[in-house]
């Protein structure tokens, strides 16, 4: 009950209400509170002139509120009369609301406000809470009922909030009490209930209670009847519909309310109670989605806090494993110009040595030529002379080689580029990671071929937010539902075995660790009318021979091959011939439909999966799960042309030679994914012409009219 206190409070005092009046707007005041916060009106203003002019009392009073809210408009009441006050600020009640005090505070020797004379004329009175500014008539503050209800509610609050119940008849120190009697209404303790109510004689019917229970009783008894406040000595007795009040007796035979609809007002107490019961269930939802709304809250709280850690360490663990780096890499680097130090110094050390060397002879050499010139002995001297003369020369022209040229410069031609790395080190930061932006289809880059669609698709040119996939999803050519046919991170997917003739719509979305995007603007897609194909060297038999971009077939072997194409088909009616370009020693090859699991070393048709015509020189027969029926005259030879018909939508395979129907419907109560396909051996070559309208035989007959 103490989340209920505030709701208990004066907003002009901040205490508990004491005499509380109900105000039009619904709000309550304490008597005394409301008498404080009086403001007196200009004559001018009156209720009198105001209903000669047609404006009532709230519309104008609506329209003047801001002059009422103003500091230096007419002066605020005081105790005993109003006067003027140039200036009175806004004041704050204990409760934050706004409230406009008497300009004048009341001496010290005057009785509280109460109790002081009626209200003046033209007193106006504005609501704290919502600011709704009210005139009040001849009958002053006494206009306005008494909130009992409150009262009660604020005694019962009070009586909840004290402390242990004590005996009403101790004299010194009242003990707890330890019953209550509810036909005296009074609570003892132990010794006085035996000193003043034993239990023998006319007390010995009373009812004694515990003290807590004694207390609810006291709180559901019955309170003093309210009285209406226009006649003070009648009470309720009906309530009006139209001004929403109870009312008296009297009210109805003489007062405004006479031509009002007014119903019971028990009745009308019980049905508000209901209304109020059912609001109340509303709010109690509301009230307890928003407790556990505070838990989630609560929780969040206490997760943010688990994350941050968390994400702390993460980021501490990422920036020292970015400084390990660098150091490992500023070790590798240090090693480098050690090694090219250790280089320099090797190879100008060398140098010294070597050039050390070869001044050592040079001296020597020149220091005994110089010995040699001082010789008198021209004989020995011509003798010598001219090897020390090219000797001579040839040292001189060794020192002009270069030898006296620094074969190491002094400098290190390391340059770090750092840049890259400092700007790297600068622009790190967080990625925020948001739900990525629809993506856009590639208009220019979708197409479709045959039964497949190629889709492509980019994120928005400004898009930053980081994806992690994509997922496209296409209908099933209907207008039926999306289904998924690719999750992954490519901007491009090609889809097959799409139905042929038919329109599809294909949409994507992106997502990433946050969430998915929006749907991108969905494409409609339309497939080939009819099939263009060829075979497929992935599917056929390893003795099959492909020629004449992989339109024609043989084979090496003499035993039945099979060879399949490359489209299969579902749905539609699909017609393509096969001509017979070489057919020797009359076999029997044979031509129809099958799965893309059918045998490939044996007749088409020998097995489950398929379903065909084979045909020799003569005459044709239909085979399907090696079971031969409808053996039909008629037979082929080179540059004859077997058709081969599947309407899906009968669900009837059906085969012609030279444009002229084969025997009757071949096969029914076809359904599933067909491949076209042949069996044949080295007698016979064969080349596939697809694209091809539907034959005359099957347009004509009527059902397809």
């Amino acid at each position: 009950m103490e989340e209920m206190e505030e709701e208990l409070k004066c907003p002009v005092c901040g205490s508990f209400y004491r005499e509380p009046l109900i105000l039009p707007c619904s709000h309550s005041l304490c008597q005394a509170c409301a008498r404080n916060i009086l403001v007196q009106t200009p004559e001018a203003e009156s209720p009198q002139s105001r209903r000669a002019s047609g404006v009532s009392d709230y519309d104008y009073l609506d329209l003047d509120k801001m002059s009422l809210y103003s500091e230096a408009d007419s002066g605020y009441g005081s105790y005993g009369g109003f006067a003027s006050a140039p200036t009175t600020p806004c004041q704050k009640s204990p409760n934050g609301v706004r409230v406009f005090p008497p300009a004048v505070p009341p001496p010290p020797h005057l009785p509280p406000p109460a109790a002081l004379a009626p209200v003046p004329r033209n007193a106006c009175l504005t609501c704290p809470q919502c600011h709704r500014s009210l005139i009040l008539d001849e009958r002053g503050l006494r206009g306005f009922p008494k909130n009992r209800v409150l009262e009660g509610v604020i005694d019962r609050y009070q009586q909840s909030k004290a402390a242990a119940l004590r005996c009403q008849l101790c004299e010194k120190a009242p003990k707890e009490a330890t019953v209550m009697c509810e036909q005296c209404d009074v609570f003892y303790c132990e010794p006085c209930r035996l000193r003043c109510h034993p239990p023998r004689g006319p007390l010995a019917k009373h009812r004694l209670v515990p003290p807590a229970q004694g207390r609810v009783s006291r709180r559901l008894s019955p309170r003093k009847i309210s009285t209406c406040t226009d006649h003070e000595l009648e009470n309720h007795s009906m309530y009006c519909v139209q001004c929403k009040m109870p009312v008296c007796y009297q009210c109805l035979e003489e007062g405004k309310h006479s031509s009002h609809e007014v119903k019971a007002l028990g009745a009308m107490w019980k049905l508000h109670k209901s209304q109020l019961s059912q609001a109340l269930n509303g709010l109690s939802d509301r009230a307890k989605e928003a407790k556990e709304f505070l838990v989630q809250l609560r929780n969040m709280v206490q997760q943010i806090q688990e994350n941050s850690v968390e994400f702390e360490a993460c980021l501490v663990a990422q920036c020292d494993a970015l400084i390990d780096a660098l150091n490992r890499r500023k070790a590798q680097l240090l090693s480098r110009v050690n090694k090219e130090h250790e280089h320099k110094l090797k190879v100008v050390r060398d140098q010294i040595s070597h050039c050390t060397v070869k001044l050592r002879q040079t001296t020597g050499l020149m220091e005994y030529c110089l010995e040699v010139i001082k010789e008198n002995d021209p004989s020995g001297f011509l003798q010598i002379s001219d090897a020390l003369i090219r000797r001579v020369h040839l040292t001189e022209d060794q020192w002009g080689k270069g030898t006296l040229t620094p074969r190491m410069t002094t400098d290190f031609d390391l340059n770090l580029d750092s840049a890259p790395l400092l700007q790297s080190i600068h622009q790190l930061d967080f990625v925020q990671m948001k739900v990525p932006a629809p993506p856009i289809l590639q208009l220019e880059e979708c197409c479709t071929h045959n039964n497949s669609a190629t889709l492509s698709w980019k994120q928005p040119p400004l898009s930053t937010v980081q994806v992690e996939g994509y997922i496209l999803e296409l209908d099933d050519g209907n207008g039926g539902q999306f289904r998924e046919v690719y999750v992954g991170k490519e901007t491009m997917c090609t889809v097959d075995g799409l139905h042929f003739n038919s329109m599809y719509s294909a949409r994507v979305k992106a997502f990433n660790k946050t969430g998915v995007s929006q749907y991108s603007k969905t494409l409609v897609l339309q497939t080939s009318e009819v099939a263009w194909f060829s075979f497929d060297p992935g599917s056929a038999h390893s003795d099959i021979l492909f020629s004449n971009d992989n339109l024609t077939v043989t084979c090496n072997s003499y035993d039945d091959r099979v060879v399949l194409g490359k489209t299969g088909f579902s749905k539609g009616l699909h017609y393509w011939e096969l001509s017979i370009d070489r057919y020797d020693n009359h076999p029997d090859p044979a031509f129809g439909v099958a799965r893309v699991d059918v045998l490939k070393d044996v007749m088409l048709g020998k097995d489950d999966k398929a379903w065909a015509m084979y045909v020799d020189n003569n005459r044709s027969w239909f085979m399907h799960n090696n079971s031969h029926t409808n053996r039909t005259e008629g037979g082929i030879t080179k540059g004859a042309t077997v058709g081969v018909l599947l309407d899906l939508t009968r669900r009837t395979l059906t085969f012609s030679i030279n444009e002229d129907q084969q025997g009757p419907v071949a096969f029914e109560n076809m359904e599933g994914l067909f491949f076209p396909a042949v069996s044949l051996n080295r007698n016979v070559q064969v080349t596939l012409h697809t694209g091809l309208p539907v034959p005359e035989f099957y347009t004509s007959r009527p059902s397809m009219q």
